[in-house]
């Protein structure tokens, strides 16, 4: 990575993208994997997925830089640390009011730069299949991946000049469909649309294949046999 003023951005001047991370404090991230994992592990986890997924986004070829939405000090010290760029939450408004602040943060330094929103709990995230999302996505105005479930969304993009409009939570894949961003249909991103959210979820990240710092913690923890 190089740091060029304040944003931090991958070594192939290729990449065009900028992808918003957004991440609650870890204290509260995460709370169905309490039950699986333990109260005390629960945030450790939280962090672990977030280091995977920005440590991938930023080794994929089409990304510029991240930009890491969180009010939490340990977790924006360990994903600075890696080269994103932290961002605190100045909205405090939920999810998606911290993704529109942080696509309009990357646009006041690079007003023309298409913008993705990207789930922070992509612990098995492949550069390589991220990239075939985001090759796909500029095609379109705004563009959105289904999650594993099939309910949520993990991945939003908006081409320059488009605004995000993002409605993440719950059902949200009907929402940006409904709201005219289309659908990103290709088979084999499966890291891109594992996000992790209970022990269940967690044991299929597992099997796809985890980043470094999920699958130490989940070794640590027993979540994962040693290898």
């Amino acid at each position: 990575m190089r740091t060029e003023g304040e944003i931090a951005t991958n070594t192939d001047p290729a990449g065009p993208w900028s992808l918003v991370v957004p991440l609650k404090p870890l204290a509260r991230a995460k709370s169905r994997l309490g039950r699986a994992a333990g109260e005390l592990a629960r945030p450790r986890l939280a962090l672990a997925f977030a280091q995977d997924t920005v440590a991938a986004a930023l080794s994929c070829a089409r990304v510029r830089d991240v930009v890491v939405v969180t009010d939490d000090a340990v977790a924006g010290a360990a994903l600075s640390a890696l080269g994103a760029r932290i961002v605190a939450d100045a909205p405090a408004a939920g999810l998606n009011a911290a993704l529109s602040y942080g696509a309009r943060s990357v646009r006041a330094l690079a007003s023309g730069a298409p913008v993705a929103a990207l789930n922070a709990d992509l612990p098995a995230l492949r550069p390589t299949e991220l990239a075939r999302v985001l090759d796909f996505a500029s095609a379109f105005p705004r563009a959105f991946l289904r999650d594993a479930a099939g309910i949520g969304t993990t991945f939003l993009s908006c081409a320059g000049g488009t605004e995000l409009r993002p409605a993440f939570g719950g059902r949200s894949a009907a929402r940006h469909l409904a709201s005219g961003a289309v659908e990103i249909p290709l088979p084999g991103t499966d890291s891109v649309r594992r996000d992790v959210d209970t022990g269940e979820d967690l044991t299929v990240a597992l099997a796809l294949g985890v980043g470094p710092h999920t699958e130490r913690l989940a070794l640590t923890l027993a979540l994962a046999p040693d290898r």
